[in-house]
């Protein structure tokens, strides 16, 4: 029989859940604390003690009480000290970012990625060199807590390796160690499917906040999907969980980059689109979507055909999903956040028709409040996660 845990314990996770709802939730007083965590006032007292000699809290008084009484000191996260490294790695772009502890973008660069073969030196020689122009900038007294990586493509969860990447031509691509070793960092790099990573981030500070069962669905050329299910994110055995894109929805339609055909992202993606309005040639990317849409607003008939279309079967790609998950929210980013507001009379019209009543009644379609930075902010948030499960175990190993 397996012994409670000790008192030392204990106290570690505790000191990760104040961290969290700190990091979280912003600036908290420590009678939220108290409530929020349903310990007493010495307590909470001590944790934030023990945060605040660490260095990655502080207290202070309270900018207005509005109240009679002694005040309760505000807890707020050492943001300009504390942070990780954020990378996004998609088909287009390449955006690296320093976010400091609260999910404060410290600092940020981005370039345009060109669509030719992906050359793994290259895209690491890029992250290396963003990174070092951010710290230079830094103080001596902050501290890198972690590194996160948003790849598009599927990510063996266990090392970072990149296993498969139809629309980057990727296979088997150690990108975690190689990084590690360009970054010489002496932290280890996290790499995460970027649909997944964008799930996790609409859950902790997007439109998902809350929700325990949610689907977030990623354009960026093909489709990928991040998926949580009673608070947990499904990622399967080895880590590739949620590829929705190569969900068949139309046997023997359009042939996917995955080999297959009629596959969620070869009948909804970026080409089946430009395609179908009779516009994939030299503009391509999130501009020519937007164009698209743009386009069928002004009454442009053929963009409105192709957006029906193409609406219709990302409406039967969502209606297979909902009935299997049952979740509360199904939230659309990336390039797919244009198409849905372009296409979600279609979208709506295949869950009412093809979704069971009781698994579409509170159903709510959504777009990301993130924006853009949805798979940014979940590499952040992919960083952060050791020093908010044991913040005082993290903090030791990266030392001062």
């Amino acid at each position: 029989m397996r012994a409670g845990p000790s008192q030392e314990e204990i106290r570690r996770h505790n000191l990760g859940v104040l961290l969290r709802h700190v990091h979280l939730g912003g600036p908290t007083s420590r009678a939220e604390l108290t409530t929020k965590m349903g310990l007493n006032r010495s307590t909470i007292m001590a944790l934030t003690a023990d945060l605040t000699a660490a260095g990655l809290v502080r207290e202070e008084l309270p900018r207005e009480t509005g109240r009679a009484g002694r005040p309760s000191l505000v807890v707020r996260p050492e943001s300009r000290r504390v942070y990780v490294l954020a990378f996004d790695i998609g088909v287009d772009r390449v955006v690296a970012a320093r976010v400091g502890l609260g999910g404060v973008i410290l600092d940020r660069r981005e370039a345009v990625r060109d669509r030719g073969p992906f050359v793994l030196d290259d895209v690491v020689d890029r992250l290396a060199s963003f990174t070092g122009a951010m710290l230079k900038k830094t103080r001596s007294d902050t501290v890198c807590v972690g590194v996160g990586v948003a790849f598009s493509g599927g990510v063996r969860s266990s090392d970072g390796v990149v296993r498969f990447s139809p629309n980057l031509g990727v296979e088997d691509v150690p990108l975690g160690e190689r990084l590690e070793s360009r970054l010489a960092l002496g932290i280890p790099v996290a790499v995460g499917n970027d649909a997944n990573v964008g799930a996790l981030a609409e859950q902790a500070r997007g439109v998902g906040v809350g929700c325990r069962d949610l689907i977030y669905l990623h354009g960026d050329v093909g489709i990928g999907g991040g998926i949580i299910a009673a608070g947990q994110l499904l990622g399967g055995r080895g880590g590739y969980g949620g590829e929705v894109g190569h969900m068949v929805v139309n046997a023997g339609g359009r042939p996917c980059g995955c080999g297959s055909r009629g596959c969620l992202e070869a009948e909804v993606g970026e080409r089946a689109l430009l395609e179908a309005a009779g516009r994939f040639g030299p503009q391509i990317g999130r501009d020519a979507v937007r164009a698209v849409v743009d386009a069928a607003d002004r009454g442009d008939i053929v963009a409105q055909d192709a957006l029906a279309r193409v609406g219709d079967w990302l409406g039967l790609g969502v209606a297979n999903l909902v009935n299997i998950f049952n979740p509360e929210i199904v939230i659309f980013g990336g390039m797919l956040r244009e198409i849905y507001l372009g296409a979600a009379a279609q979208v709506r019209s295949r869950i009412t028709t093809d979704v069971l009543y009781a698994s579409r009644e509170n159903l709510r379609l959504r777009t990301p409040i993130l924006g853009d930075d949805t798979t940014l902010v979940g590499a952040a948030e992919l960083a952060f996660a050791q020093v908010l499960a044991d913040p005082l175990d993290a903090l030791a190993r990266v030392g001062p």
